[in-house]
């Protein structure tokens, strides 16, 4: 294996997903993105200057087969897996008593699925590096608002770092649940607008996942929330 290391990150075309791949790719990292659409994925690539260090990989965050082919693409392609950052994750915007449950089933299985099954299919190659597992979560998963199926999902996140970290810790892999609070990102289409207030930016939360990816060996930071100043839940 080369010593540049490598990370895989779901949901990386766009938003956070794709600042913390730019900031990974000037550390020195090699970075696999993945995401649902192709021409996003492209578009990426050729907005970075198509870096050598930069793979893309067409796929659905909630499909096993598509996630295990990722895994597989990275590994061939760079030799070795370091870190997953299990970042896709959707928002229907509505609630549990007046929402539509159309499209409930893919916010869920991409919210709560996918990141499980990111961690099935890359634990193997995280031991042989004891790599790290990052989790992009939500304060939505620490604060109880009305109604709220997509923080239910985030509810789900935070549980399932923990209980990841609990079983990965004994092979040396460490565990990093990355919770924002507002974030200037495409998540707000669905709204039609920004709220109101201070926003964080994409670059901001990365900041947070590159810190807590490049900490010393031996030393697992678990949970980081991260709110913009004035946001009060």
């Amino acid at each position: 294996m080369t010593e540049s290391r490598v990370a895989l990150i779901t949901g990386g075309g766009s938003g956070i997903g794709a600042a913390v791949a730019r900031q990974l790719l000037n550390a020195g990292h090699r970075v696999a993105v993945t995401g649902r659409g192709e021409a996003r994925l492209r578009g990426f690539k050729e907005e970075l200057g198509e870096p050598e260090g930069l793979l893309t990989i067409p796929g659905n965050a909630a499909e096993y087969d598509d996630v295990r082919a990722a895994v597989e693409t990275t590994l061939k392609e760079f030799g070795r897996l370091d870190t997953v950052v299990a970042n896709a994750g959707s928002a229907t915007h509505d609630s549990v008593a007046e929402g539509d449950p159309a499209g409930w089933t893919d916010m869920i299985l991409t919210n709560v699925l996918g990141p499980a099954l990111l961690i099935r299919a890359s634990i193997d190659a995280l031991k042989e590096t004891r790599g790290r597992i990052v989790l992009v979560g939500s304060v939505a998963g620490f604060v109880h608002t009305p109604g709220n199926i997509y923080g239910a999902t985030k509810w789900a996140v935070t549980g399932l770092a923990e209980n990841t970290r609990r079983q990965v810790t004994e092979w040396g892999v460490g565990v990093t649940l990355i919770a924002p609070g507002r974030v200037e990102t495409p998540f707000w289409d669905g709204y039609g607008s920004l709220p109101p207030g201070h926003l964080l930016t994409a670059d901001q939360i990365a900041d947070s996942v590159v810190w807590a990816v490049r900490q010393p060996d031996g030393v697992d930071v678990n949970t980081v929330v991260v709110r913009p100043i004035g946001q009060p839940n």
